[in-house]
This record gives C-alpha cells, structure tokens and sequence, in this order.
C-alpha cells in the first residue's frame, strides 16, 4: 500500500522569500500571487492562509527588505568604535554592493508606487541619517555633515546605476582600481576635517 507524503506546510516566510527573488528577478509586476504559487508548488489557497491580498504581501517583502538592506548593515557597521574606519567599511561595502542588491533596483525603478514609495523614503533618510552622525563623529558640524552625506548617498546611488546597467563603462571597473578609488573618495569626504570630537 502506497502511503501520500504529506508536504510540508507553507509559511509566511516562504511566499515573502519567493515573492523576493521574483521582484529582484522580474520587477513588482512578478509578484503575482498565481506564479508565486507555481514556483512554490502550492495553491492560491496557501497564499490565502497567510496573507489576505498581493498588497500585504508585498508590504511583507518592503519590510524584510528594509531590515535587511539598510537595518542590519548599519547595525553590523556599529561594532567598530572608530569612524573613519566605519566610513571606509562603508564605503567599501556599497561599491562592493553597488548594483548587485536586484530588489532595490527593482524598487527605484516603481519608485512612486504607493507601496514602494514610503519604504524608499525611509530608507534613504535612514541611511543619511547615519551618515550625518557619522560625519559629525569625524568632527564636522551639522550642516557640512548633511551636505557631505547627501553627497556621499547620492554618489553611491549613481554609482549603482552605472554598475548595474553599464558596468564595462566604469574606468573602475575596467582598472580593478577598487581599493584606491575607495581611499581616494575616503580622502575627499575627510577633506578639511576639523579636530574630531572627543
């Protein structure tokens, strides 16, 4: 007598998991719950018991997104006391990045979507926020450190345009110069740094 394997119940996490990497793959129009379905091996039903429409779902995903993309980085960037070298891991790690995080390509390409929009909001006023503090940490006052973090958050922002739709166009990229296009830019944002603050 064959005996059905009963499968594994779906959670929550797997629909926001597979509804991720449809939206880093395809855009917000590939979070659609009946080829969300498909891929999981799962009925619409499934889908139902966690999430009363696509729009809870997507707001799920924004979430796990923001936690993941800007929350916990920034949270792992606090372990180290010293922030010059907080701001070169920085750095180092958003030109490593740049380009390569598909869901937030994806998300500034719809950025005035209703949904999309407050989450992009946040997370960019949460990210030069902590640049600000970081810049008034390295001994600038509040407006210059404003100014230099826009700066800096917007250079990053170009540079992930060039990286994910143009990388061959990067001299950067072509010269394997990373590391000193890195030191160079640390030198530029730290130009007339005065005395930190103890």
């Amino acid at each position: 007598m064959l005996m059905a394997v009963k499968r594994a119940r779906l959670s929550a996490d797997d629909w926001i998991a597979v509804a991720t990497k449809a939206l880093g793959e395809g855009g917000l129009s590939a979070v659609a719950v009946e080829p969300l379905a498909v891929r999981l091996g799962a009925t619409k039903g499934s889908f139902y018991a966690h999430f009363p429409h696509r729009e809870a779902l997507l707001t799920a995903v924004l979430r796990e997104w923001e936690l993941r993309a800007t929350e916990a980085k920034l949270f792992a960037l606090d372990v180290e006391p010293d922030p010059v070298t907080r701001l070169r891991t920085l750095l180092v790690h958003a030109a490593e990045g740049a380009g390569h995080d598909q869901v937030e390509i994806s998300l500034w390409a719809v950025a005035d979507h209703p949904l999309v929009s407050p989450v992009l909001r946040r997370v960019m006023q949460r990210r030069i926020a902590y640049l600000t503090g970081l810049f008034e940490q390295l001994g600038f006052g509040n407006s210059e450190a404003i100014q230099r973090a826009t700066l800096c958050y917007t250079a990053y922002l170009g540079h992930c345009e060039f990286v994910a739709r143009l990388p061959e166009t990067l001299p950067i990229v072509r010269a394997g110069g990373l590391t000193g296009y890195i030191e160079s830019v640390l030198r530029l944002l730290l130009q007339d740094r005065p005395e930190a603050r103890s």
